[in-house]
């Protein structure tokens, strides 16, 4: 797959992320964060659990016990960012949990320093400082409004980080990035069931209330959109890749105007402008930079 194609689909899979928020904001009037992340990932597991064993038997691959540790690790941390997210939207809005959500785009090349020692291209040191403006000036340029559901999002956007991390290497490390979705999607649907059977006690009633919202989050969010992010990524640099999926929150943003009347200050335009050039950035420099350092062999007179 060519590069130009790997970054259109980590661009689409933000469109299904950022529309999200609304879903994941209002099914909470129904039921609690883990009883809506729970049907959500085991719905959306079961729906591409069919192409991942078609996938696994037909590269044949075989795991071994470092493939599924970094599996597992992967799955832990998409289960701990899933949870945050989700209890942090119980008290904060929609768009600023897409904004703060973005956040990542600051942990993964810090991070991917830390545990793989991968240096990212230069360009990443000029691009993350833009998204992360624009970010912040998506927000209104300002951090007074800040609630607790504002600080547990920042804290989900780690092991966001980590999770973009961990699936460009789990995906490339084993081809088989269907399966490897499918299993994270099932083992953060178990361990959310597991806990709010207890804690929040969900009923058929409150489920059936939210089945909109489920649907759209299972399917094109869970299946769809986190599927061709593992897809993609294969192809994109970690680094590169977390800023492209920072236009995450400006799907979030037009989804939260649009159905719930939340309204962009002023100066979130400059930032969605910014969030634009940083994509666009890492996306054309890297290419360009390659050529120019293609070797030429000079003529000997």
């Amino acid at each position: 797959m060519s590069r130009p194609l790997a970054s259109l689909l980590l661009l689409l899979c933000t469109m299904f992320w950022g529309f999200a928020f609304i879903a994941q904001k209002t099914a909470m009037d129904a039921m609690g964060p883990l009883t809506f992340a729970g049907v959500r990932f085991l719905i959306g597991g079961l729906l591409i659990l069919p192409l991942a064993l078609h996938e696994l038997r037909r590269k044949a691959v075989k795991l071994t016990s470092t493939h599924w540790f970094f599996i597992m690790a992967m799955s832990t941390v998409f289960f701990l960012g899933s949870w945050m997210q989700q209890a942090g939207l119980l008290t904060t809005t929609a768009t600023n949990g897409g904004f703060l959500t973005g956040l990542y785009v600051f942990f993964v090349p810090l991070l991917g320093f830390i545990l793989f020692r991968t240096r990212p291209h230069p360009i990443v040191f000029v691009g993350v400082p833009l998204a992360l403006v624009g970010i912040y000036f998506l927000n209104g340029g300002g951090l007074d409004s800040f609630n607790t559901g504002d600080w547990i999002i920042i804290a989900s956007a780690i092991f966001w980080g980590l999770h973009v991390l961990l699936l460009g290497h789990v995906a490339k490390m084993t081809g088989l990035p269907i399966f490897v979705s499918s299993v994270s999607f099932l083992f953060a649907g178990i361990a959310a069931s597991a806990i709010a059977l207890p804690t929040e006690a969900p009923t058929l009633a409150g489920i059936s209330a939210g089945w909109i919202e489920i649907a759209y989050a299972a399917v094109l969010s869970t299946a769809v959109g986190f599927t061709l992010q593992a897809i993609g990524q294969q192809h994109v640099p970690s680094a590169n890749a977390a800023i492209i999926l920072s236009a995450e929150s400006l799907f979030a943003a037009l989804g939260a105007a649009v159905v719930l009347g939340e309204r962009l200050p002023p100066i979130g335009y400059a930032g969605a402008a910014l969030i634009f050039a940083a994509i666009l950035l890492v996306e054309a420099i890297p290419p360009l930079w390659a050529r120019r350092k293609v070797h030429v062999p000079r003529t000997v007179n």
